[in-house]
């Protein structure tokens, strides 16, 4: 089978936007269905409406369920690890510092919110740059943090609109 080299993203990525408003460069639907306990969270399954994504969710052991599957704190680790290791990869790139060592992994905390008495989530992000003088390491992702989507959401939020849809 023929296949391509996966490569990284332009550098034009980093340019920036002066529009007027939100610009979409790129939508994606998951759906999530209750599945045997019609409960999203402890028996769903989520799909993508490409069909690339397809998986059975289930409520962590240590949250009381079987565990077996994935549930959406890791969605959300792997989508914040992703989005951060792919934004700090277009700055190193930027600024010629090799990549092929780095790994970033987020960790995130499920737990009970003292402010309102629901719950609430925590992320840790760790980023390993082997190789890298630290202060340059270190000046990298800073800068990361105001350029990746999800630090950023992290930091100020999300806009976010619910809806019921017939």
């Amino acid at each position: 089978m023929d296949h391509e080299r996966l490569q990284p993203p332009s550098l034009t990525l980093l340019d920036r936007y002066r529009g007027e408003g939100f610009t979409s460069l790129y939508t994606t639907t998951v759906t999530v269905s209750g599945g045997e306990a019609a409960h999203g969270r402890a028996s769903g399954t989520a799909r993508s409406d490409d069909g690339n994504l397809i998986l059975d969710l289930r409520l962590p052991a240590a949250l009381g369920g079987p565990g077996n599957g994935t549930n959406p704190e890791q969605l959300f680790a792997a989508g914040y690890a992703a989005c951060f290791h792919g934004a700090l990869s277009l700055l190193a790139q930027r600024a010629q510092v090799d990549m092929t060592q780095t790994t970033v992994a987020v960790v995130v905390s499920f737990g009970r919110d003292p402010a309102d008495g629901g719950y609430a989530l925590i992320a840790e992000i760790r980023v390993r740059m082997p190789g890298v003088e630290r202060n340059l390491a270190e000046e990298l992702v800073r800068n990361t943090e105001r350029l990746c989507p999800y630090a950023k959401m992290a930091r100020a939020g999300i806009h976010s609109i619910v809806s019921v849809i017939d």
